[in-house]
């Protein structure tokens, strides 16, 4: 029987069961839950008192963020690369100020104010549905032991008095399932001060590709090279690479064998920008070199002007547990243009530069190359 044949019968029965005498009650009862399938103490309730409508009233609190403000919210989100709440939060009246400066976001003064109120809690609830996880790759380090033993070990603890122009390098391969021939790689590179990043794309793994995209790198940063930091990969440790830094008077130091903490920076930004973004599939042809050189042009900035990232400022051991203690997340430009040691030219040519850059162009141009990329034959 359906619900609202339920309801026709209850409301014909009731007024004769409430009459009925007891045994009359009990031969009603026994009709009902006969043709229904209730309960015999459902049924009798049902008879007594009928059908309550339900309440539409929700307990707790009302609800504050409209399904306005999370339709902006997730706009920002991916325009952010979705990045996590507390990294996004301290970011989020600069990003608001730039999309709506393009015309990329119109929201009305409650809607604003309520994005621009979001905790990083309430956030994370608000995305719950909309985040997904990602795979794993392989490792292409091959030791390099020719130097290891005149170039100096420089652990993650050691870059307290680091100043803007210390770099962490890392070679991310693009080989897919298999490091058999040629492929393409991405050089990275993250200062240690103002998590600058710049990847660069290599057409291979040689000494003359990696000394080529070093010397790419260093023009686009906004500071001079003082220092590099790498693993121990034949691809860094080689006569080349060391010859280089001492003809350029640039400090040239390396990590520890199998310590990849002690470059815990460039190891985070394999990952957000370069994995992340591009994926772990196999790349060989020169036309793959030009998308992927595409792709990281526009990323740079992307990365530096509208990727806020967080620091450690200090760590607190009790027992077993580490309690880390973050800075307030910013972008690199931001870190940039707190630092005495950058001249003012530099930070003016930035904040031009931060003013035209239009993040939803940035954004739909990488995407655009992304998959003409992976439209490529394996």
């Amino acid at each position: 029987m359906t619900r609202g044949g339920i309801e026709e019968l209850v409301k014909t029965w009731r007024g004769r069961y409430v009459r009925a005498s007891r045994e009359q009650k009990t031969q009603i009862l026994d009709e009902f839950v006969a043709l229904t399938g209730y309960h015999r103490k459902s049924a009798i309730r049902l008879l007594v008192n009928g059908h309550k409508p339900k309440s539409r009233d929700r307990r707790g609190r009302p609800s504050v963020y409209t399904n306005e403000v999370k339709a902006a919210l997730i706009t920002v989100w991916g325009v952010c690369g979705k990045i996590c709440s507390k990294r996004l939060v301290p970011f989020l009246p600069e990003i608001v100020d730039a999309l709506e400066r393009h015309g990329e976001l119109r929201l009305t003064e409650e809607t604003r104010h309520l994005l621009l109120k979001l905790s990083p809690a309430t956030m994370d609830r608000l995305l719950t549905t909309h985040r997904k996880r990602h795979g794993r790759g392989r490792c292409t380090t091959k030791p390099g032991t020719l130097l290891r033993q005149s170039i100096p070990i420089r652990t993650f603890t050691e870059w307290d008095d680091a100043v803007p122009g210390f770099l962490e390098l890392d070679l991310v391969a693009h080989c897919g399932e298999t490091v058999a021939g040629e492929y393409l790689n991405t050089l990275n590179g993250v200062d240690i001060v103002t998590a600058w990043c710049e990847p660069v794309a290599l057409a291979n793994r040689s000494q003359h590709a990696v000394q080529q995209a070093i010397n790419t790198l260093r023009r686009r940063l906004p500071f001079p090279l003082w220092g590099l930091d790498v693993d121990n990969d034949g691809m860094f440790i080689n006569h080349n690479l060391a010859r280089y830094c001492e003809k350029e008077k640039i400090t040239f130091t390396r990590c520890r064998p199998y310590k990849k903490n002690d470059q815990a920076h460039i190891e985070q930004k394999n990952w957000t920008a370069v994995r992340q973004v591009v994926g772990y599939d196999r790349y060989e042809s020169e036309e793959a070199l030009a998308l992927l050189g595409a792709v990281y042009e526009d990323l740079r900035l992307y990365l530096n002007f509208f990727q806020p990232v967080r620091k450690v400022v200090s760590k607190e051991r009790t027992g077993s547990k580490v309690h880390k203690t973050f800075d307030r997340s910013r972008t690199p430009y931001r870190r940039v243009l707190s630092r005495p040691e950058v001249s003012d030219e530099v930070k003016a040519t930035l904040q031009e530069t931060f003013v035209l850059l239009n993040p939803v162009a940035l954004r739909k141009r990488i995407d655009d190359n992304l998959r003409q990329l992976w439209r490529l034959p394996r």
